[in-house]
């Protein structure tokens, strides 16, 4: 088998390893929030996604080191790890105390009522651990990206038992929710530390952070683009309501499901950082896209069942679901679309960083377009939730739909930048027996009455993947040996082996 096989394989393991962990964890995932969403009010559910949305805000520079930690590891660059892990743990301590003086005026800002003060307080133990996972991840990124399929799966294990023995047994409520998260990332951190353990014992290279820190205006400027744009949904807690948020929260649980296709194209990246391929890109885009497609699909065909399971009450978020399927779609594509210009840009490719040179960089065009984007949806949601809205469902609602617009007219301008740098074409012909088969899936899924019960909807989902794999193996002779592959790659799931 040649090189450029070799890397391909390597490109679907990493990938099938990394979604398949998160297909898998979609169980303990649900699981999760059937124990959460069953234990605490709707209010309170919206405070727990509001907590997610305030601690973004304090890892802020939690991946600013990890950025350069992969593409400096992807290189060969010694000392790398160690370094970087160190320099992410002082940014930790930083941000932690930043958030405990602020923390008061957060509370009161957000008019939260004091009896949530201990568990906004806990927040302090996920912003440390949000910058260690952050840096091991870059860390085994750059070498062994299917490691951290293995690192999932034991955070969501983890983080079951925990709400299990916290908030059913406890009955500690949102605090438990919230100390449950921590736990999990606890035991992550533990797993990933044992297997970057290698990489940790270099010398510290402090003239690293220095380009590090030279280079670091232009992650902070992405850094602020993106949290610009996620205001919105702070905008949506304020003047929509913790209801809204709750009706937000619940169809997102469903929709980011959608995302996992997206790690089939995860090692994408640092294969790039290393050589550039057309075909790694086109292998990336057809498994991609096989999964997303169906998902999709599935998604909005049995949307009333799936937030059902969750919780009757949510079942009135159907359209938000939809709203939100289709944009995590698109995102999809867009993450690939980013790869190809983040792992196709040489600028740091010596170890040292020419900051004139960043301004004219495939990063700076990419990181300008979550500004573009709050430049529309900002002013669009504030006028909408003050004018226009009545009611959180109306308000979820509005907002979900202005998210899928500008996010989807950021995928085509990702598309035309990262064509400047590599010529790939869309996989036209794979997509149209991908449609065809989510198609014969949909009329088959159609045919049933939504079910009401965990079992049942779970059964059904089962056999709309099988219709659909069937159907497109049966058309599709790329997707008989992805299946060939995946049976090869389901045993390092349940084993020990992690090597590449």
């Amino acid at each position: 088998m040649d090189r450029e096989m070799r890397g391909e394989v390597r490109l679907r393991y990493s990938g099938f390893i990394l979604f398949l962990s998160r297909l898998i964890s979609v169980g303990t995932g649900l699981l999760f929030v059937l124990i959460v969403t069953r234990n605490i009010s709707p209010d309170e559910f919206g405070l727990f996604g509001n907590l997610g949305d305030t601690l973004g805000y304090f890892t802020l520079a939690a991946t600013i080191v990890p950025f350069w930690t992969t593409r400096f590891s992807a290189r060969k660059h010694p000392g790398t790890s160690r370094t970087g892990l160190i320099a992410n743990l002082f940014l930790s301590a930083i941000f932690s105390l930043l958030y405990l003086s602020l923390l008061s005026t957060i509370i009161t800002m957000l008019k939260i009522g004091e009896a949530y003060r201990i568990v906004y307080a806990f927040l302090t133990f996920q912003i440390i651990e949000a910058y260690a996972i952050s840096e091991l991840e870059a860390i085994l990124l750059a070498e062994q990206p299917h490691s951290m399929g293995f690192g999932f799966l034991i955070y969501e294990a983890s983080k079951v038992a925990a709400a299990f023995f916290l908030i059913m047994e406890l009955r500690l409520g949102l605090l438990g929710a919230v100390c449950s998260v921590i736990f999990a990332y606890t035991v992550q951190i533990a797993f990933y530390l044992k297997l970057a353990a290698h990489n940790l014992g270099d010398e510290i290279k402090w003239g690293y952070v220095k380009e590090w820190i030279k280079a670091s205006p232009i992650n902070l400027y992405n850094i602020a683009g993106q949290r610009l744009a996620s205001f919105v949904l702070i905008l949506l807690f304020v003047y929509g309501g913790e209801l809204a948020r709750a009706y937000y929260g619940a169809a997102s649980t469903i929709a980011t499901v959608i995302s996992y296709s997206s790690f089939l194209a995860y090692a994408l990246y640092p294969r790039l950082l290393s050589r550039s391929s057309p075909e790694d890109v086109s292998v990336s885009l057809r498994m991609v896209l096989m999964f997303t497609m169906p998902m999709t699909v599935g998604a909005i065909i049995l949307s009333d069942s799936y937030l059902t399971i969750l919780n009757p009450v949510y079942r009135d978020a159907r359209l938000i679901l939809l709203f939100l399927s289709m944009n995590n779609a698109s995102s999809n594509l867009t993450y690939v679309f980013s790869s190809i210009v983040m792992g196709s840009e040489k600028l740091d490719a010596e170890g040292k960083i020419v900051f004139k040179g960043l301004v004219k960089s495939g990063f700076f065009l990419v990181y300008s377009l979550p500004f573009i984007q709050s430049a529309f949806m900002l002013p669009v949601t504030y006028f909408t939730l003050t004018t226009m809205v009545k009611g959180g469902i109306e308000a979820a609602t509005a907002v979900s739909l202005i998210i899928l617009i500008a996010n989807t007219a950021i995928l085509f301008v990702v598309y035309a930048i990262a064509r400047k740098y590599i010529r790939f074409g869309i996989p036209w012909n794979s997509l149209t027996k991908y449609v065809f088969a989510s198609t014969v899936m949909a009329v088959t899924l159609y045919l049933f009455p939504s079910p009401t019960r965990l079992t049942a909807t779970l059964a059904l989902t089962l056999l709309g993947a099988v219709v659909y794999f069937a159907v497109l193996s049966a058309i599709d002779r790329e997707t008989r040996a992805i299946v060939r592959s995946a049976k090869r790659t389901l045993p390092s799931l349940f084993g020990t082996k992690t090597e590449t």
